[in-house]
């Protein structure tokens, strides 16, 4: 695959350093959703609109998901830096924008749209969902604006250095 634009003459790859950020990023959000909500919380499950067990079961098909995104990312991202192809500005924004995507899909998505669970219970909702979507979009506007940052400066995060 030929470098992507902005690689600097470096080799490093902008494309694939965002996506390999951007899938560990989802699967970082996810995890710690599925951590500090689901389980030290207690507030939610990801599907609450049934029994217990299968509350529980659906926290743990989340968790086998965010660890597979997990280790597809790193995969990705370990591959890049073995062929010193990283773009680390790109990398960066990606792993923004993958967090933010996270969170804004959870809390449009899942919450709003499907209704497969809430922020909360038994409370007024609307300062939960301004939060939850609200942290969605700074971290996507940031994403967005690290990506533009990056391709102002091709190669200048590129690990690639001349042996």
């Amino acid at each position: 695959m030929a470098a992507a634009r902005g690689d600097g003459g470096g080799g490093a790859r902008f494309g694939r350093s965002l996506a390999a950020a951007a899938v560990i990023g989802i699967g970082l959000m996810a995890a710690v959703d599925e951590i500090v909500f689901h389980q030290i919380l207690a507030w939610h499950h990801f599907y609450d609109r049934s029994t217990p067990a299968v509350a529980l079961l659906s926290d743990g098909l989340l968790h086998a998901g965010e660890l597979i995104a997990l280790v597809a990312g790193f995969f990705l991202f370990a591959d890049l830096c073995r062929r010193r192809a990283l773009h680390r500005r790109a990398a960066w924004a990606g792993l923004l924008l993958g967090l933010g995507c996270f969170q804004l899909f959870d809390g449009v998505i899942d919450h709003k749209v499907l209704r497969l669970h809430q922020v909360r219970y038994g409370v007024d909702l609307l300062p939960y969902d301004l939060a939850w979507n609200g942290a969605a979009v700074l971290l996507l506007v940031a994403g967005a604006a690290a990506t533009w940052w990056a391709r102002r400066a091709p190669g200048a995060g590129a690990t690639a250095r001349p042996r």
